[in-house]
Protein backbone atom coordinates (compact mmCIF):
# COMPACT_ATOMS: atom_id res chain seq x y z
CA UNK A 1 0.00 0.00 0.00
CA UNK A 2 2.66 2.29 0.43
CA UNK A 3 3.43 2.28 -3.46
CA UNK A 4 -0.44 3.24 -4.50
CA UNK A 5 0.74 5.93 -5.87
CA UNK A 6 2.53 4.44 -8.66
CA UNK A 7 0.04 2.06 -9.22
CA UNK A 8 -3.61 3.53 -8.59
CA UNK A 9 -3.21 4.99 -12.07
CA UNK A 10 -3.10 1.43 -13.55
CA UNK A 11 -5.38 -0.09 -11.41
CA UNK A 12 -8.03 2.57 -12.42
CA UNK A 13 -7.95 1.77 -15.89
CA UNK A 14 -7.72 -2.10 -15.64
CA UNK A 15 -10.86 -1.49 -13.74
CA UNK A 16 -12.29 0.96 -16.31
CA UNK A 17 -11.77 -1.59 -18.87
CA UNK A 18 -13.51 -4.53 -16.93
CA UNK A 19 -16.25 -2.61 -16.49
CA UNK A 20 -16.04 -1.63 -20.01
CA UNK A 21 -15.97 -4.92 -21.31
CA UNK A 22 -19.21 -5.75 -19.28
CA UNK A 23 -20.90 -2.95 -20.53
CA UNK A 24 -19.90 -4.27 -24.22
CA UNK A 25 -21.14 -8.11 -22.98
CA UNK A 26 -25.11 -6.26 -21.99
CA UNK A 27 -24.94 -4.50 -24.79
CA UNK A 28 -25.06 -7.30 -26.93
CA UNK A 29 -27.46 -8.71 -25.67
CA UNK A 30 -25.69 -10.75 -22.48
CA UNK A 31 -27.65 -11.33 -19.24
CA UNK A 32 -27.27 -9.70 -15.38
CA UNK A 33 -27.83 -5.44 -17.04
CA UNK A 34 -28.30 -4.44 -12.83
CA UNK A 35 -29.31 -1.23 -13.68
CA UNK A 36 -32.95 0.49 -14.10
CA UNK A 37 -35.88 -1.79 -13.79
CA UNK A 38 -33.59 -4.51 -14.35
CA UNK A 39 -32.66 -3.86 -10.74
CA UNK A 40 -35.11 -6.69 -8.41
CA UNK A 41 -34.82 -3.84 -6.02
CA UNK A 42 -36.41 -0.90 -7.85
CA UNK A 43 -38.11 1.39 -6.51
CA UNK A 44 -38.84 5.43 -7.66
CA UNK A 45 -35.93 7.91 -6.61
CA UNK A 46 -33.71 4.18 -5.04
CA UNK A 47 -31.05 5.05 -7.70
CA UNK A 48 -29.99 7.59 -10.06
CA UNK A 49 -30.10 5.01 -12.87
CA UNK A 50 -33.14 3.71 -11.80
CA UNK A 51 -34.57 4.16 -15.12
CA UNK A 52 -31.20 3.63 -17.57
CA UNK A 53 -31.98 0.97 -20.41
CA UNK A 54 -29.64 -1.30 -21.10
CA UNK A 55 -29.76 -0.22 -25.23
CA UNK A 56 -28.97 3.23 -24.25
CA UNK A 57 -27.11 2.75 -20.77
CA UNK A 58 -25.09 -0.44 -21.89
CA UNK A 59 -23.18 0.94 -24.51
CA UNK A 60 -22.09 3.98 -22.63
CA UNK A 61 -20.90 2.10 -20.31
CA UNK A 62 -18.55 0.39 -22.78
CA UNK A 63 -17.52 3.75 -24.28
CA UNK A 64 -16.89 5.32 -20.83
CA UNK A 65 -15.00 2.47 -20.34
CA UNK A 66 -12.65 2.62 -23.22
CA UNK A 67 -11.94 6.17 -22.12
CA UNK A 68 -11.20 5.09 -18.60
CA UNK A 69 -8.83 3.03 -19.60
CA UNK A 70 -6.54 5.35 -21.64
CA UNK A 71 -7.30 8.25 -18.84
CA UNK A 72 -6.41 6.25 -16.41
CA UNK A 73 -3.05 5.04 -18.48
CA UNK A 74 -2.06 8.73 -19.09
CA UNK A 75 -1.96 9.35 -15.52
CA UNK A 76 -0.53 6.28 -14.26
CA UNK A 77 2.35 7.55 -16.58
CA UNK A 78 2.44 10.90 -15.84
CA UNK A 79 1.25 12.74 -18.46
CA UNK A 80 1.02 16.39 -18.23
CA UNK A 81 -0.58 17.42 -21.51
CA UNK A 82 -3.92 18.43 -21.07
CA UNK A 83 -3.76 17.68 -17.40
CA UNK A 84 -6.84 19.53 -16.43
CA UNK A 85 -8.93 17.22 -19.13
CA UNK A 86 -7.29 14.51 -17.17
CA UNK A 87 -7.83 15.36 -13.56
CA UNK A 88 -11.45 16.85 -14.06
CA UNK A 89 -12.17 12.97 -15.67
CA UNK A 90 -10.44 11.51 -12.55
CA UNK A 91 -12.10 13.51 -9.90
CA UNK A 92 -15.47 13.35 -11.80
CA UNK A 93 -15.44 9.21 -11.65
CA UNK A 94 -14.33 9.15 -8.45
CA UNK A 95 -17.25 11.17 -7.14
CA UNK A 96 -19.76 9.68 -9.74
CA UNK A 97 -19.22 5.99 -8.82
CA UNK A 98 -18.43 6.34 -5.22
CA UNK A 99 -21.22 8.56 -4.19
CA UNK A 100 -23.64 9.43 -7.12
CA UNK A 101 -24.11 6.00 -8.88
CA UNK A 102 -24.15 4.09 -5.54
CA UNK A 103 -27.03 3.98 -2.97
CA UNK A 104 -27.78 3.26 0.37
CA UNK A 105 -27.71 -0.44 -0.12
CA UNK A 106 -24.04 -0.52 0.09
CA UNK A 107 -24.70 0.86 3.51
CA UNK A 108 -27.55 -2.04 4.39
CA UNK A 109 -25.07 -5.06 3.36
CA UNK A 110 -22.50 -3.54 5.44
CA UNK A 111 -23.99 -2.99 8.65
CA UNK A 112 -25.87 -6.23 8.41
CA UNK A 113 -22.83 -8.05 7.18
CA UNK A 114 -22.31 -9.90 10.61
CA UNK A 115 -25.52 -11.18 10.45
CA UNK A 116 -24.99 -12.32 6.86
CA UNK A 117 -22.26 -14.43 7.97
CA UNK A 118 -23.87 -16.34 10.11
CA UNK A 119 -26.86 -16.83 7.44
CA UNK A 120 -24.31 -17.87 5.52
CA UNK A 121 -23.54 -21.29 7.62
CA UNK A 122 -26.91 -21.15 9.53
CA UNK A 123 -29.47 -20.28 6.73
CA UNK A 124 -31.52 -17.24 6.52
CA UNK A 125 -34.26 -17.47 9.02
CA UNK A 126 -37.96 -18.36 7.09
CA UNK A 127 -35.54 -20.27 4.33
CA UNK A 128 -35.34 -17.53 1.91
CA UNK A 129 -31.79 -17.90 -0.17
CA UNK A 130 -29.18 -15.95 0.43
CA UNK A 131 -29.43 -14.87 -3.20
CA UNK A 132 -32.39 -12.53 -2.92
CA UNK A 133 -30.74 -10.70 0.13
CA UNK A 134 -27.31 -10.47 -1.73
CA UNK A 135 -28.06 -10.17 -5.45
CA UNK A 136 -26.08 -9.56 -8.50
CA UNK A 137 -27.50 -6.16 -8.41
CA UNK A 138 -26.14 -5.21 -4.81
CA UNK A 139 -22.98 -6.72 -5.54
CA UNK A 140 -22.57 -4.48 -8.69
CA UNK A 141 -22.44 -1.85 -6.06
CA UNK A 142 -20.10 -2.93 -4.38
CA UNK A 143 -17.57 -3.03 -7.75
CA UNK A 144 -18.31 0.39 -8.32
CA UNK A 145 -17.64 1.34 -5.04
CA UNK A 146 -14.37 -0.07 -5.67
CA UNK A 147 -13.85 1.65 -8.81
CA UNK A 148 -14.48 5.02 -7.43
CA UNK A 149 -12.43 4.02 -4.80
CA UNK A 150 -9.54 3.07 -7.43
CA UNK A 151 -10.31 6.65 -9.15
CA UNK A 152 -10.20 8.34 -5.93
CA UNK A 153 -6.70 7.58 -5.34
CA UNK A 154 -5.59 7.95 -9.01
CA UNK A 155 -6.98 11.13 -9.32
CA UNK A 156 -4.71 12.03 -6.08
CA UNK A 157 -1.73 10.64 -7.21
CA UNK A 158 -2.03 12.39 -10.40
CA UNK A 159 -2.16 15.58 -8.99
CA UNK A 160 0.54 15.60 -6.59
CA UNK A 161 3.29 14.50 -9.23
CA UNK A 162 1.60 16.97 -11.82
CA UNK A 163 2.16 19.92 -8.97
CA UNK A 164 5.37 18.98 -8.19
CA UNK A 165 4.58 17.54 -4.88
CA UNK A 166 6.04 14.09 -3.16
CA UNK A 167 4.55 11.26 -4.29
CA UNK A 168 4.78 9.63 -0.65
CA UNK A 169 3.04 12.04 1.64
CA UNK A 170 1.72 14.66 -0.85
CA UNK A 171 3.14 18.09 0.61
CA UNK A 172 4.66 20.81 -1.28
CA UNK A 173 7.93 22.89 -0.54
CA UNK A 174 5.58 25.89 0.20
CA UNK A 175 4.25 24.05 3.70
CA UNK A 176 0.88 23.43 4.89
CA UNK A 177 -2.13 25.64 3.62
CA UNK A 178 -4.11 27.81 6.54
CA UNK A 179 -6.73 25.11 7.23
CA UNK A 180 -4.19 22.76 7.75
CA UNK A 181 -2.40 24.40 10.49
CA UNK A 182 -2.21 23.04 13.32
CA UNK A 183 -4.45 25.38 15.35
CA UNK A 184 -7.11 25.09 12.46
CA UNK A 185 -6.93 21.49 12.81
CA UNK A 186 -7.68 21.36 16.18
CA UNK A 187 -10.40 23.43 15.79
CA UNK A 188 -12.61 22.23 12.84
CA UNK A 189 -11.59 18.73 13.39
CA UNK A 190 -13.11 18.53 16.96
CA UNK A 191 -16.30 19.91 15.79
CA UNK A 192 -16.20 17.82 12.66
CA UNK A 193 -16.11 14.98 15.37
CA UNK A 194 -18.93 16.04 17.67
CA UNK A 195 -21.47 16.33 14.35
CA UNK A 196 -19.71 12.93 12.69
CA UNK A 197 -21.14 10.91 16.43
CA UNK A 198 -23.82 13.04 17.11
CA UNK A 199 -26.36 12.38 13.61
CA UNK A 200 -26.02 8.63 14.14
CA UNK A 201 -27.10 9.10 17.86
CA UNK A 202 -30.44 10.93 16.39
CA UNK A 203 -31.20 7.60 14.60
CA UNK A 204 -30.43 4.97 17.17
CA UNK A 205 -32.39 6.73 19.73
CA UNK A 206 -35.65 5.75 18.45
CA UNK A 207 -34.69 2.33 17.26
CA UNK A 208 -33.35 1.69 21.19
CA UNK A 209 -37.08 3.04 22.00
CA UNK A 210 -38.46 0.50 20.13
CA UNK A 211 -36.65 -2.56 21.26
CA UNK A 212 -37.36 -1.07 24.74
CA UNK A 213 -41.26 -0.97 23.53
CA UNK A 214 -41.91 2.42 23.26
CA UNK A 215 -43.11 3.61 19.60
CA UNK A 216 -41.18 6.57 19.50
CA UNK A 217 -41.98 8.71 15.97
CA UNK A 218 -44.01 5.73 14.54
CA UNK A 219 -47.32 4.66 14.75
CA UNK A 220 -48.41 2.08 17.33
CA UNK A 221 -49.84 -0.21 14.54
CA UNK A 222 -46.28 -0.16 13.17
CA UNK A 223 -44.72 -1.19 16.21
CA UNK A 224 -47.10 -3.84 16.71
CA UNK A 225 -45.94 -5.11 13.40
CA UNK A 226 -42.23 -4.80 14.08
CA UNK A 227 -43.15 -6.50 17.60
CA UNK A 228 -44.63 -9.52 15.67
CA UNK A 229 -42.17 -9.82 12.88
CA UNK A 230 -39.05 -9.60 15.18
CA UNK A 231 -37.89 -6.66 13.31
CA UNK A 232 -37.52 -4.67 16.20
CA UNK A 233 -34.83 -6.13 17.22
CA UNK A 234 -33.16 -5.89 13.82
CA UNK A 235 -32.90 -2.35 14.44
CA UNK A 236 -31.53 -2.62 17.84
CA UNK A 237 -28.93 -4.84 16.12
CA UNK A 238 -27.83 -1.34 13.53
CA UNK A 239 -28.45 0.83 16.45
CA UNK A 240 -25.93 -0.75 18.65
CA UNK A 241 -23.92 -0.88 15.58
CA UNK A 242 -24.14 3.05 15.01
CA UNK A 243 -23.65 3.27 18.29
CA UNK A 244 -20.35 1.44 18.17
CA UNK A 245 -19.45 3.67 14.95
CA UNK A 246 -19.51 6.56 17.08
CA UNK A 247 -17.87 5.50 19.91
CA UNK A 248 -14.86 5.21 16.95
CA UNK A 249 -15.39 8.51 15.70
CA UNK A 250 -14.76 9.89 19.03
CA UNK A 251 -11.50 8.11 19.20
CA UNK A 252 -9.97 10.33 16.08
CA UNK A 253 -9.86 13.20 19.32
CA UNK A 254 -8.98 10.74 21.59
CA UNK A 255 -5.94 9.60 22.81
CA UNK A 256 -6.94 5.65 22.99
CA UNK A 257 -7.60 6.69 19.49
CA UNK A 258 -3.66 7.19 19.28
CA UNK A 259 -2.20 4.62 21.75
CA UNK A 260 -3.55 0.96 22.68
CA UNK A 261 -5.36 1.62 26.33
CA UNK A 262 -4.69 -0.46 28.87
CA UNK A 263 -7.90 -2.57 28.47
CA UNK A 264 -6.22 -4.05 25.29
CA UNK A 265 -3.36 -6.00 26.96
CA UNK A 266 -1.75 -6.90 24.01
CA UNK A 267 -1.03 -3.98 22.26
CA UNK A 268 -1.38 -1.59 25.45
CA UNK A 269 0.83 1.38 25.27
CA UNK A 270 1.62 1.10 21.05
CA UNK A 271 0.84 3.29 19.13
CA UNK A 272 -2.53 2.97 17.05
CA UNK A 273 -1.43 1.98 13.14
CA UNK A 274 -3.22 5.83 11.28
CA UNK A 275 -4.20 3.52 8.67
CA UNK A 276 -6.12 1.29 11.01
CA UNK A 277 -8.76 4.03 11.57
CA UNK A 278 -8.02 6.38 8.21
CA UNK A 279 -8.85 3.49 5.82
CA UNK A 280 -12.66 2.11 7.45
CA UNK A 281 -13.53 5.92 8.24
CA UNK A 282 -12.93 7.21 4.69
CA UNK A 283 -14.62 4.27 3.30
CA UNK A 284 -17.66 4.24 5.86
CA UNK A 285 -18.08 7.78 5.09
CA UNK A 286 -18.27 7.51 1.53
CA UNK A 287 -21.35 5.10 1.88
CA UNK A 288 -22.86 7.11 4.42
CA UNK A 289 -22.85 10.01 2.38
CA UNK A 290 -23.93 7.98 -0.59
CA UNK A 291 -27.07 6.20 1.66
CA UNK A 292 -28.15 9.85 2.85
CA UNK A 293 -28.42 11.01 -0.61
CA UNK A 294 -30.40 8.00 -1.17
CA UNK A 295 -32.86 8.72 1.14
CA UNK A 296 -33.21 12.34 -0.14
CA UNK A 297 -34.51 11.01 -3.61
CA UNK A 298 -36.94 9.10 -1.62
CA UNK A 299 -38.60 11.70 0.27
CA UNK A 300 -38.38 14.00 -3.22
CA UNK A 301 -40.44 11.13 -4.58
CA UNK A 302 -42.59 10.28 -1.46
CA UNK A 303 -43.23 13.30 0.05
CA UNK A 304 -42.08 14.25 3.23
CA UNK A 305 -45.47 14.97 4.76
CA UNK A 306 -45.82 11.03 7.21
CA UNK A 307 -44.45 12.92 9.69
CA UNK A 308 -47.16 9.89 12.02
CA UNK A 309 -43.97 7.50 10.68
CA UNK A 310 -40.97 10.10 11.24
CA UNK A 311 -38.82 8.35 12.98
CA UNK A 312 -38.54 5.84 10.09
CA UNK A 313 -37.49 8.69 7.30
CA UNK A 314 -36.14 11.72 9.17
CA UNK A 315 -33.23 11.12 10.74
CA UNK A 316 -31.74 9.47 8.03
CA UNK A 317 -31.83 12.78 5.83
CA UNK A 318 -29.37 14.49 8.14
CA UNK A 319 -27.15 11.48 6.96
CA UNK A 320 -25.25 13.79 4.26
CA UNK A 321 -24.31 15.95 6.61
CA UNK A 322 -22.93 13.21 8.67
CA UNK A 323 -21.09 11.43 5.96
CA UNK A 324 -19.01 14.78 5.24
CA UNK A 325 -18.28 15.54 8.75
CA UNK A 326 -16.64 12.14 9.34
CA UNK A 327 -14.84 12.61 5.77
CA UNK A 328 -13.55 15.92 7.76
CA UNK A 329 -12.95 14.24 11.08
CA UNK A 330 -11.04 11.64 9.19
CA UNK A 331 -8.41 14.25 7.46
CA UNK A 332 -8.07 15.82 10.95
CA UNK A 333 -6.95 12.72 12.53
CA UNK A 334 -4.70 12.04 9.28
CA UNK A 335 -2.95 15.25 9.59
CA UNK A 336 -2.23 14.61 13.37
CA UNK A 337 -1.19 11.78 12.88
CA UNK A 338 1.35 11.70 9.95
CA UNK A 339 4.82 11.81 10.74
CA UNK A 340 7.89 13.28 8.79
CA UNK A 341 7.81 11.76 5.17
CA UNK A 342 10.87 9.33 4.89
CA UNK A 343 11.31 10.03 1.52
CA UNK A 344 11.31 14.01 1.14
CA UNK A 345 12.15 15.13 4.69
CA UNK A 346 9.30 17.32 5.23
CA UNK A 347 6.89 17.83 7.65
CA UNK A 348 6.52 16.38 11.31
CA UNK A 349 3.93 15.74 13.98
CA UNK A 350 1.57 18.14 13.61
CA UNK A 351 0.66 18.69 17.42
CA UNK A 352 3.04 20.20 18.84
CA UNK A 353 2.02 19.45 22.60
CA UNK A 354 2.39 15.68 23.98
CA UNK A 355 -0.45 13.24 22.99
CA UNK A 356 -0.88 13.03 26.76
CA UNK A 357 -1.58 16.45 27.23
CA UNK A 358 -4.66 16.48 24.01
CA UNK A 359 -5.76 13.47 25.20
Amino acid sequence: MAKWPHWAGYAAAVWSLCYGALGLFWALGGSGFPFGRSDPDWEPGLSVLGEATREVAAPLIAVLGALGAVAGLAIARGVRRGRAVLLGFAWLAAVVLTVVVTDNRVLMLVAYAPLLAVFAFTGVPGGQPMSELVPWSRINLFIILAGGLLWTLAALAYQWRTAARCMTCGRGRQGPARWATPQAVRRWGLWAVVVAAAIPALYDASRFAWAAGIPLGVTEEFWRWLDESGLRWGGLFLSLIGLGGAILTLGLVQRWGEVYPRWIWFKAGRPVPPMLAIIPASIVSLIVLSGGLTYWRLRVVHGFDDWAMWATWAPSLAWPVWGVALAAATLAYYLRRRGACRVCGRGGRLEAEPAAERG
